[in-house]
């Protein structure tokens, strides 16, 4: 038997980390192995693909490190067990399975494209292509699975409890899509120390975040506020720099708040933080979600679990739109209806206003900005266009502050200032 056969004979036994053979590398690997008899063709196609999905992974010269953190990613009975912190319970065959297919993964990451070559059967026939035919190296596995197979094991456990398993611990945002979270792969990148001024209100939420994360007392949260002000983009900032402490976030649409007891069945039993963003929030009189969301908050059966926060962002403080005519209507009890439009908001634990800022307050943005951007302007210049740009978009705002220096900076790159 061949080094080839051997290999593709144990990758195909993998039991505990199938599931890797279902990822785009491993498995196009998987069926290189197997190709061991295979017409030229089909062979040559084999080993054409598996080099492009390595080259496209960036590991064309480490291929145990790709095949290994693959690893990190695998949802199985091993992995869940870990993410909750059980995986000591876990029976003895199933942690001799899990050691087995670890020294498999670690032994079929090193095989060579000669020894491949030397193994395939018909050989001859390739000619002088088998010479030009794209080489890989092996290289490394990943720190967590070098060493003594029983360590690797415990690092690995405590890598699952701290990012959790699956698709959660390769992805930190998700969209609730058809009643499931679906991976945001490229969520938006922004970063506290990229947003400027607002820094009061924003330690009022980051603070609020911070004691989640460590399992105290915390509310869910109402940004509200005029537009542009920064709402949104500090509820995804705070995301990027709590995801490695076990953060993770939910985008839910507003009319799909009716499916969130399903969501909660799909967190509650994780070990990681769920913030369930609602993004531009409000409501009109005759909006069936309104008493959806009002359960959600306070009073439903399906209680928020304890691992989940609500943050919602809107650009009204009581987010039902109300009417003089609704308070001088002819109904009997009509501070009952008064008391209704009112109650969702203050079902919110904190409630944090960003408002426009004025204009010592919108310079000073503007400033920030130009400084952080490197740009080499004249302080006259610089405040005389920020004024105009925002009189001509509506209103001073920090979006507006970002538009305009992005408009300068590319000016200036193209020697137009």
């Amino acid at each position: 038997m061949t080094v080839a056969d051997k290999a593709a004979l144990e990758f195909s036994s993998l039991s505990i980390y199938k599931g890797i053979l279902n990822r785009t590398v491993p498995g196009a690997f998987y069926r290189l192995l197997c190709s061991y008899e295979a017409h030229p063709l089909e062979f040559a196609r084999a080993w054409g693909e598996f080099f492009s999905l390595l080259c496209y992974r960036g590991y064309s010269e480490n291929l145990a490190g790709c095949l290994s953190e693959t690893v990190l990613f695998d949802e199985n009975a091993f992995s869940r067990a870990a993410a909750a912190g059980k995986a000591q319970s876990l029976l003895g065959a199933v942690r001799k399975a899990v050691e087995r297919d670890v020294e498999i993964i670690r032994s079929v990451s090193q095989i060579t494209p000669e020894q491949l070559l030397e193994g395939y059967r018909r050989r001859d026939e390739l000619g002088e292509m088998a010479k030009t035919l794209p080489r890989w190296k092996a290289g490394q596995p990943i720190e967590v699975l070098q060493g003594p197979v029983e360590q690797c094991l415990e690092r690995m456990a405590e890598y699952y409890r701290g990012h959790g398993c699956g698709m959660f611990a390769r992805y930190r945002a998700f969209v609730w899509r058809e009643r499931k979270m679906e991976p945001v792969a490229y969520p938006d990148p922004i970063e506290l120390r990229s947003l400027k001024g607002y820094e009061i209100p924003r330690s009022l939420v980051e603070d609020n975040t911070v004691a989640f994360l460590e399992g105290l007392s915390c509310n869910n949260c109402l940004l509200y506020g005029d537009r542009g002000t920064g709402k949104s983009s500090t509820v995804k900032a705070l995301l990027n720099a709590y995801y490695p402490k076990g953060l993770r976030m939910v985008e839910m649409p507003k009319e799909r708040l009716c499916d969130f007891p399903q969501l909660v069945d799909q967190i509650a039993a994780l070990p990681l933080r769920f913030i369930i963003f609602i993004d531009d929030l409000s409501f009109s009189q005759q909006d069936d979600t309104f008493a959806a969301l009002k359960a959600v908050l306070e009073g439903g059966l399906a209680a928020r679990p304890e691992n989940a926060l609500i943050y919602a962002t809107s650009n009204r403080r009581h987010l039902l739109r109300e009417c003089f005519s609704d308070r001088e209507g002819d109904e009997i009890h009509r501070s009952d209806t008064i008391q209704e439009s009112l109650s969702l908001a203050d079902r919110f634990g904190l409630s944090v206003n960003f408002s426009v800022p004025d204009k010592s307050a919108f310079l000073d943005i503007v400033h920030a900005l130009a400084k952080e951007r490197k740009l080499v302007i004249a302080e006259d210049e610089l405040e005389s266009g920020a004024e105009r740009w925002a009189l001509e978009r509506g209103g001073r705002s920090p979006r507006c502050a970002r538009q305009y220096i992005a408009m300068i900076e590319s000016r200036m790159k193209r020697g137009l200032l």
